[in-house]
């Protein structure tokens, strides 16, 4: 009798490895997925001869760099979603992006169950296992960190290592961090271990991608960042002459200049959908540059009621896209209407980066709404092209204000 098919998502660290092997021991073919996002000096081959060697009867690596980058990171810049005000969303735009290779491996292979390595307390769980189900409905998931029997087996790190030297599962020698890591070319997020203690800031020897704003170079840099559609197109760095215009290359450009300037780091407690508070310590210094740019270019070509609803929606695609909701119809709703806001977004925005910040020096459009004739305090009205004319402010502001001297009168009403 064949067995049943599964696809795991596998990293080749300690948990997906022993999850491999137990999946394998309780009757399952199981198929390694190994997704390239950008993940930061990842031996993919090692990897893969790891997965074989834990009973994996196939191991695949999809490079999904570019098509992250395109259909996923630019979506989040292109919103200007930021969760909770502060997060960029690093990890929960690269979930949906696994689950849809994920779902498309499991179809191509004939596989009726998907599994992950994710906890039973935090959101990933969520973000795999509602996209793989909202893009394949009848997939079922094995989730091992939910599973009694697991659990009861493996109690602890202690646990887990036991298992692979019983089953010759090679183990990383290296000191394990104090923290947690998550990785991909859009951030890296650091979490759990001894930050779990809300007051113990993070060592300046876990980050990755980014320097110190303190060890930044004394000399700032200027870049000019092109935009058609609100999607970068772009980059040129205005003292070295450099040139990129190809998506993939020009976002790890821009990781790689705002690193060297220390920009992009954060440390925040934020609100897990399960409903527990989790710290988290992230750096995500090309998508700062990127979403500071998109901002302040919308300002010079966005009708400002246009903007006012597309605000409310960049916090919707936030939140959806932390929950894990990428693959929801309101969802595509909101990324359809998105959409249609960017249609003028286009033009050039220049920045200065120097020791952690980001300052807007100038932008310009073809399709501006900005109009310094318009604008200005030296000339009276508008210009040719329009009829302004400040003493209609008069009328304006008396109706403005009559709801204004309606509330004040109540209230005086009230206090005498």
């Amino acid at each position: 009798m064949a067995k049943p098919k599964l696809v795991l998502a596998y990293s080749g660290g300690l948990d997906t490895s022993v999850i491999l092997k137990w999946l394998s021991e309780k009757g399952f073919d199981v198929i390694a997925f190994c997704a390239n996002v950008g993940q930061h000096e990842e031996n993919f081959d090692a990897v893969k001869a790891k997965a074989l060697n834990c009973g994996a009867i196939k191991c695949v690596v999809s490079d999904l760099r570019k098509e992250y980058v395109e259909n996923y990171v630019f979506d989040a810049i292109k919103s200007n979603a930021i969760y909770e005000g502060r997060y960029l969303l690093g990890t929960s735009i690269a979930r949906p992006c696994i689950s849809k290779e994920m779902i498309r491996i499991a179809n191509e292979e004939g596989a009726e169950y998907i599994s992950h390595g994710a906890t039973g307390k935090g959101n990933d769980q969520v973000r795999f296992e509602m996209c793989a189900q909202a893009l394949s409905p009848t997939i079922k998931c094995v989730a091992p960190w939910r599973d009694a029997e697991f659990i009861e087996s493996f109690k602890g790190r202690k646990d887990l290592l036991a298992y692979c030297e019983k089953h010759g599962i090679p183990v990383d020698a290296k000191p394990k961090a104090n923290y947690s890591v998550d990785e991909n070319l859009f951030h890296t997020s650091y979490e759990s271990g001894c930050l779990e203690d809300a007051m113990c800031g993070p060592d300046e020897s876990m980050f990755k991608m980014t320097v110190s704003p303190k060890a930044a170079p004394d000399t700032s840099e200027i870049v000019q960042i092109e935009f058609v559609k609100g999607i970068p197109t772009k980059i040129t760095n205005m003292g070295d002459g450099t040139e990129i215009t190809d998506s993939l290359e020009l976002f790890l450009y821009c990781n790689k200049i705002s690193g060297k300037h220390g920009i992009g780091r954060i440390d925040i407690v934020e609100n897990r959908f399960v409903g527990i508070k989790s710290r988290g310590v992230y750096e995500t210094p090309g998508g700062t540059l990127l979403r500071a740019a998109h901002m302040d270019l919308e300002g010079i070509c966005v009708d400002r009621e246009v903007k006012r609803i597309t605000e409310g929606l960049a916090n919707e695609f936030a939140r959806l896209c932390y929950n894990g909701f990428w693959f929801a119809p309101e969802m595509e709703l909101i990324r359809h209407s998105i959409d249609f806001s960017q249609r003028d977004v286009e033009g050039t925005v220049e920045i200065e980066l120097y020791k952690g910040n980001v300052t807007i020096r100038g932008r310009k459009s073809p399709k501006a709404l900005y109009n310094a004739d318009l604008a200005s305090m030296d000339i009276e009205g508008g210009g040719d092209a329009f009829d302004y004319n400040p003493a209609d402010a008069n009328g304006f502001i008396r109706i403005n204000a009559v709801r204004l001297k309606t509330y004040a009168a109540l209230r005086a009403k009230d206090n005498a």
